[in-house]
């Protein structure tokens, strides 16, 4: 689907609370013109459970005619309510979208053999290609590596995963056991240096919201095996991964972005705007890696 760098976008909205179009149209240029090889849309990062039926449509359709075929759309459309998975699909479908990110049920939670018949039913009910998202800290629910790859090998179109659950030994029992045909995509920006250094194929960055750039040099210094420049990059951004995950996600990297000025900071409920401490500390890191 891709390699490199696929930015889990917000969505901005505006100080009434509703989505700012106007905004999100301007901050998909900003990634465009940074040359992100990817854009995820209403993931975790974007507020996917606090948005509406009828804007899920309108952000998808913004985004895909923004990109215009010009890098992958992939479109967050799990949920712990399998038709709605379905029906989340259709739209991404119809939008002319590339890819779905499809996260495990949470709260009703599953078996692992439950994770099997779930994705199988899902991708039998759509064409795109699907990239299972694996977050146990969100959902309470962890996909083993000999069940990713089930999955993989009994669903033609679920390709790949987007692993963050934080266990690099598990992660690496993954890589020992997966055929080359499932792509690894490192969820944690953290994290992305030894899971691509493993094999992974790229990250899923909530950071490149705010430094777009940086995160395409170092996940393409490690697909060029110039680790010495991925290292480098992967130190200097470290601290600003570690508070941008301060408070809950995307609490934090909403107000990075307000900071650009591609956004309002404005989160919806059950979210809050992030605390005068982590504002300060974003801030001076932000104005020492000149990106504010």
């Amino acid at each position: 689907m891709f390699k490199g760098l696929g930015t889990a976008m917000i969505t901005p909205f505006d100080k009434e609370l509703n989505v700012d179009y106007n905004s999100l149209k301007t901050f998909v240029k900003y990634q465009l013109d940074n040359g992100v090889d990817s854009l995820i849309v209403l993931g975790t990062t974007g507020e996917a459970p606090a948005i509406e039926e009828e804007e899920r449509e309108k952000i998808v359709n913004t985004v895909v005619e923004i990109v215009n075929k010009k890098i992958p759309v992939i479109v967050g459309t799990g949920t712990n309510n399998v038709n709605h998975v379905l029906k989340n699909n259709k739209v991404a479908e119809s939008a002319g979208a590339d890819g779905l990110l499809i996260v495990t049920p949470y709260y009703n939670k599953s078996t692992q053999k439950g994770l099997v018949e779930y994705f199988k039913y899902i991708s039998e009910r759509t064409t795109l290609p699907i990239i299972m998202y694996n977050v146990p800290s969100r959902t309470g629910m962890n996909i083993l590596p000999e069940t990713v790859v089930s999955i993989h090998e009994n669903c033609k179109n679920v390709i790949g995963v987007k692993e963050a659950s934080g266990n690099i030994s598990q992660i690496g029992e993954l890589f020992s056991i997966k055929p080359d045909s499932l792509k690894v995509f490192s969820g944690n920006d953290d994290q992305v240096l030894p899971i691509m250094s493993l094999g992974g194929d790229g990250l899923i960055s909530v950071t490149s919201n705010v430094a777009p750039r940086p995160f395409v040099e170092l996940t393409h210094s490690i697909l060029n095996n110039d680790l010495e420049k991925a290292r480098k990059l992967n130190n200097q951004f470290m601290k600003l991964n570690k508070l941008l995950f301060k408070e809950v996600n995307p609490i934090p990297v909403k107000y990075a972005v307000s900071l650009l000025g591609l956004c309002e900071n404005v989160v919806r409920l059950p979210l809050v705007k992030a605390s005068q401490e982590t504002e300060k500390l974003l801030k001076e890191e932000m104005e020492r890696l000149d990106l504010a």
